[in-house]
């Protein structure tokens, strides 16, 4: 025989057990397919003999370390047996943990850590996963509730923290299918619900998971995956092929031709998809001066629906759309489709042409001359320029040699006789400059420039 059970405990408000006996706060844990909740007495519970495999989930104050389980011979496990101990799994998280134990001993156990007070045991044996078929008509954009129940031998389990554990998942496989928009798409991870009574779930901690869901992926062929799972359980249910279709919508504009005019959509419905007669739409028209309008379009029989815009001249125009209606097969639906936008470019403005001059021709001739002179003129300019940079060119390179190869001034030396001082006193005669004496006895030379202008003794 091979049981697994799973101790869940839980903030229950059990009546005043006060007189209890020993004998009674050690509960007996077995399988007896009438009995799924037994109460947890000074955290202890006995484990049958033909118990093959026990999986406990103990719920503790968030934060507080892992719990420790005393075996009936008095050892114990702990969080971290598992690396010895091939038999055991423990999943240690914030505020739980999950034990799976294989061919536990028999006997009274005990569990010893922070657990929730005024606890019980839930006993439970086949769990199943039951989720209502998605629609078999879907388009891109459409919002799609999902239902799920978690079963315990076909019934609720109505445990109120399970819902801390345990999430419904919802996948779409892409098939791979060449022929469609979603080939080598893969899979979408969709949606994750809980039991919590938030979103879109009607009631917490009732077993029964309820959400929403848009499908914004690519059109096609896809397989949906429903699942539970928690570290040591994994249920799955994989529903029939779906094929996913483009918005049964399209649209066509017509622009306004001046500004008195307005702009028109017009929505066109494919009744192939969707019973026009039931389809109503509304949404939002956003403006380039940022101006925004809601509207309505009601239903009605006809395929098409007409949507006056305002004409506010150039810019980028979005609209909004949301729809409800049913289709084809009878099903209601709501659906956000893809946001269409338009876009005016800006006018260009028209740059007014200037009057050329009409001239005679005469001012022709003279135009022409003055251009010619013009011509001729930098012309000879480029010339004297091109001259006077050689000329310089070879300035400089003469220069060049003379300073550096000659090793000679920039400057000659230059001997201009005027340039020379004239020495007041020569203080060496010339040898050859004959001296004659005067009657009086006075020196004087060639020139008579010099007077001797002394007396004699007589």
């Amino acid at each position: 025989m091979r049981s697994i059970l799973l101790a869940v405990c839980l903030a229950f408000m059990l009546p005043n057990t006060g007189n209890a006996t020993s004998e009674d706060k050690i509960t007996l844990l077995q399988r007896d397919g009438q009995q799924n909740e037994i109460p947890l007495l000074e955290n202890r519970f006995r484990i049958d003999h033909k118990i093959d495999e026990i999986t406990l989930l103990f719920f503790r104050k968030p934060g507080s370390p892992a719990v420790v389980l005393v075996r009936p011979d008095g050892s114990k496990y702990y969080s971290t047996s598992p690396r010895n101990d091939a038999n055991l799994e423990w999943f240690d998280e914030l505020s739980y943990d999950l034990i799976t134990i294989k061919k536990p001993m028999a006997g009274p156990w005990q569990v010893v850590g922070s657990i929730l007070p005024n606890s019980r045991i839930v006993v439970l044996g086949e769990i199943e996963l039951q989720v209502d078929p998605l629609p078999s008509l879907l388009f891109r954009g459409e919002t799609v509730k999902v239902t799920g129940k978690v079963l315990n031998d076909g019934e609720p389990i109505k445990v109120g923290l399970f819902r801390d554990v345990v999430s419904l998942h919802v996948d779409f496989i892409s098939t791979n299918n060449s022929d469609y928009a979603n080939f080598g798409a893969g899979t979408q991870a969709v949606a994750e619900f809980k039991d919590d009574g938030r979103g879109f779930d009607e009631r917490p901690k009732d077993g029964i998971f309820t959400g929403e869901f848009k499908l914004v992926f690519p059109a096609g062929q896809w397989q949906p995956e429903l699942y539970i799972e928690t570290p040591l359980l994994k249920r799955t249910v994989v529903q029939d092929m779906i094929e996913v279709k483009e918005p049964p919508f399209n649209y066509t504009i017509a622009l306004a031709e001046d500004d008195l005019q307005e702009h028109q959509l017009t929505i066109t419905l494919d009744n192939q998809i969707v019973q026009p007669e039931t389809v109503l739409i509304q949404g939002k028209i956003y403006y380039p001066n940022n101006e925004e309008q809601m509207f309505t379009l009601d239903a009605n029989k006809t395929l098409t629906r007409e949507l006056a815009i305002k004409n506010y001249d150039w810019g980028r125009y979005s609209i909004e759309l949301s729809v409800f209606g049913t289709n084809i097969n009878g099903r209601e639906f709501m659906a956000t489709l893809p946001t269409y936008k338009f876009e005016i470019e800006r006018p260009i403005e028209a740059v007014p042409e200037i009057e050329k001059p009409v001239m005679t021709a005469a001012q022709l001739q003279e135009i022409e001359k003055a251009a010619k002179e013009a011509e001729a003129m930098s012309t000879m300019t480029l010339i004297s320029l091109i001259i006077g940079g050689n000329l310089l060119v070879l300035l400089l390179g003469g220069l060049a040699i003379r300073v550096f190869v000659q090793k000679k001034s920039i400057l000659p030396k230059i001997n201009l006789p005027f340039l020379k001082k004239k020495s007041a006193v020569d203080p060496t005669p010339q040898s050859n400059e004959k001296k004659e004496v005067g009657e009086n006895g006075s020196k004087n030379d060639k020139s008579g420039e010099i007077l001797n202008l002394s007396m004699s003794d007589d």
